[in-house]
């Protein structure tokens, strides 16, 4: 396929090169900033754009902005180009996007992955998600994963937030963890054989049979020498306190 990347940050960056090595023709890559399209431009051996006009004729015009920014540019990706494919990666918009902006073929390719430009994505292992008509959505997923799945609007949002919880928030209760060990010169690294396990045992149990800590066993003495702790960081102690009543509510 003929495919135009819309967008050139973490996401088109890491599935740029895997839909190349695929097969698929990169006719170009725009970005609002020339830096950042010829940069990613440049390592795929296409043309660079920064205004939508300019971008090539194409089977499939791949989106890969920011969610206000693909709101606010979808009928210009779209505008005499309607017979083309257009797909964006969004988690959170739905599919009607491009049916409001005017496009008659579209759909939704979400791949359930955390992405920065400096990823190297088991793509073997991850999931993509579609939403669409067309048979060249599946096909096009299929490049990138074996793992393809069809999902709603509806079902992609729910899904977009249950990866908040497990990715983002997680993510922010290593950033407290390390600023907590900070304070006595511990790095962050001695958590790290700790994580390694728990993702260990999530492929063999599910999370609720993995949890562990003072909240699943009832242990009101250590919650509250934790929460003395916090003295200090009413939010963290907040935040604390929150999610062990939602282990244990007995709390």
């Amino acid at each position: 396929m003929r495919i135009a990347l819309v967008g050139a940050g973490n996401v088109a960056t890491c599935m740029g090169p895997r839909l190349k090595a695929a097969g698929h023709d990169i006719v170009c890559v725009y970005s609002r900033t020339m830096q950042s399209a010829s940069v990613l431009a440049g390592r795929l051996g296409t043309e660079a754009v920064t205004s939508l006009a300019d971008m090539p004729q194409a089977d499939v015009y791949l989106t890969m902005l920011k969610d206000d920014a693909l709101l606010e540019l979808a009928a210009d990706i779209v505008r005499g180009r309607e017979k083309s494919l257009f797909l964006h990666t969004a988690g959170s918009i739905p599919m009607s996007v491009w049916t409001d902006a005017g496009a008659r073929d579209c759909g939704v390719l979400y791949v359930m992955q955390t992405f920065s430009k400096t990823s190297v994505i088991e793509w073997g292992e991850v999931t993509a998600f579609i939403e669409g008509a067309s048979d060249s959505i599946r096909e096009l997923a299929l490049s990138l994963t074996p793992n393809v799945v069809g999902l709603s609007s509806d079902g992609r949002r729910r899904l977009h937030l249950a990866a908040v919880f497990a990715n983002n928030f997680s993510n922010h209760m290593f950033t407290i963890s390390q600023r907590l060990m900070e304070k006595d010169g511990v790095p962050f690294s001695v958590m790290l054989p700790l994580v390694r396990e728990e993702v260990r045992k999530l492929e063999s149990m599910s999370p609720s049979d993995a949890q562990t800590g003072p909240a699943v066993r009832g242990d009101r003495a250590v919650v509250e020498e934790h929460m003395a702790l916090l003295a200090d960081e009413p939010a963290w102690a907040r935040l604390y306190e929150l999610i062990s009543k939602d282990i244990n509510d007995k709390l």
